[in-house]
């Protein structure tokens, strides 16, 4: 059988060693336990229960193996994301709303996917209609899931559940300890399976969060008026072009927000809940590869995004309780790496018992330098993986038609009807205007930059 090489996986991620938790859930896995893994944001939870999973993955079977429950299309593409890193042979798909549940389920039939990775509602529908076949389905993972309850799934995950019975393996994920876990995830008691005992061994490292938030600077920027934006904007000149989230509590006030700031030249990008799915991935995707350095954002984008290298962390708005407050500051300070945490607060604002009352203050220099734009745009192909493009395809293309050298080439999305490529902006111009007209393995589309 042709199986899961770990160390071959990890390295293609540019990993050099495991961490702690993840050494020891693939340790407890192997022994046939199930798993609750409790663990903060920022600490390698995915891979903590992707390498198991995938090590169980038989790759010669077609069929379904593995399903990761998870809340948000962000995750789902994010986990879905690090399957294809890994370049194992393992063939994964993600499955959410806001796209038709028809072309996901023309996907799955071409893809033949060992691992579904989906949200709760659009599970229960493939399965209902057999899309996806239950019957080689022998493991489960619940990812962030309190942040399922959170969002009202409960119903819907037991349903899917209902809907698997073959399960034999479980794993839990929770960034937040959870006082009961409902009984139909089958994890909250001790199984037998083939007649031996089957354990749940509960993994709690959320003492990890005082770790990660030690490597996080925090600051508090005083704003003069009411309104901050004056101030925001000051404070990102301070930053130039660092990669900054800015977090508020409303989708009104980000969309005012990015407004201000693009009319003042800051490459910037905005994310909330009531924007259209290709818009949400056109931000990210932006943001990502460097054309935008900032992200303006609802607490949507505080979990479920895996963005590298986050310099700094602005609470416009003070979160609205202490997990938003953990899990916005956990989008920096990723894999060991250090981040700043900035909170904007005008006179009539106070700092939150769950903050230190001794967190420093940051001045703003007087002499700021001025807006500096990003060195990247992107472009926009629209084609991808369904007209059989690939990274390769499309480096080649940019490069030989587009005049481009690969020097001036950064990260290339290929997704199912799109592509998304990182371009040097000086050059950016010049070789869309190269390419218009011309034909990509032997496909006539458009080629314009992502506004």
């Amino acid at each position: 059988m042709n199986r899961f090489q770990i160390q071959e996986a990890i390295t293609k991620l540019g990993i050099i060693q495991l961490n702690e938790m993840q050494q020891k859930s693939m340790a407890v896995f192997a022994d046939g336990s199930d798993i609750i893994l409790l663990s903060p944001t920022g600490t390698g939870k995915t891979l903590a229960y992707l390498l198991p999973v995938m090590s169980e993955i038989n790759i010669d079977d077609e069929r379904v193996q593995a399903v990761v429950i998870v809340p948000s299309r962000e995750l789902a593409l994010q986990i879905d994301n690090v399957i294809r890193q890994m370049k194992s042979g393992i063939r994964s798909v993600s499955c959410y709303g806001g796209r038709p549940a028809m072309e996901e389920h023309r996907t799955l039939t071409g893809v033949k996917p060992h691992i579904v990775i989906a949200t709760p509602g659009r599970l229960v529908d493939h399965l209902e209609k057999r899309n996806i076949e239950p019957d080689a389905i022998n493991t489960v993972v619940l990812d962030e899931f309190d942040k399922c309850l959170e969002f009202g799934f409960l119903d819907e995950m037991r349903h899917a559940i209902g809907l698997m019975p073959l399960i034999k393996r479980r794993i839990l994920l929770s960034a937040t300890d959870s006082d009961k876990i409902p009984s139909f995830v089958g994890v909250d008691t001790d199984k037998k399976r083939n007649g031996k005992a089957i354990k749940t061994v509960r993994m709690d490292y959320l003492d990890l969060r005082e770790q990660v938030s030690s490597r996080i600077s925090t600051n508090i920027v005083h704003s003069p008026v009411k309104d901050k934006l004056e101030t925001l904007l000051c404070l990102l000149r301070v930053f130039r072009q660092q990669r900054t989230i800015v977090f508020l509590n409303y989708r009104e006030a980000v969309e005012r927000t990015y407004q201000f700031l693009k009319e003042h030249g800051v490459s910037c990008e905005m994310f909330h809940g009531a924007m259209d799915q290709e818009h949400r991935e056109k931000s990210i995707y932006k943001f990502g590869n460097g054309t935008s350095n900032v992200l303006v954002s609802t607490d949507l984008s505080a979990r479920g995004l895996d963005i590298p290298e986050i310099d700094n962390i602005v609470h416009y708005h003070l979160p609205l309780n202490e997990d938003a407050y953990i899990h916005r500051n956990g989008r920096t300070a990723r894999w060991q790496s250090e981040g700043h945490a900035y909170i904007i607060l005008h006179e009539d604002e106070v700092v939150p018992e769950y903050m230190d009352k001794n967190t420093p203050e940051f001045h703003i220099p007087r002499n700021l330098p001025d807006i500096m734009k990003s060195e990247w745009g992107t472009i926009y192909i629209g084609k991808g993986k369904r007209d059989k493009l690939s990274k390769m395809d499309v480096l080649g293309f940019v490069c030989k038609v587009g005049g481009l050298t690969r020097d001036d080439v950064g990260r290339i999305d290929v997704k199912e009807h799109q592509c998304f490529v990182a371009v040097k902006r000086n050059v950016l111009s010049a070789s869309i205007d190269l390419m218009k007209g011309q034909k990509i393995k032997g496909i006539k589309t458009l080629f314009v930059e992502a506004k």
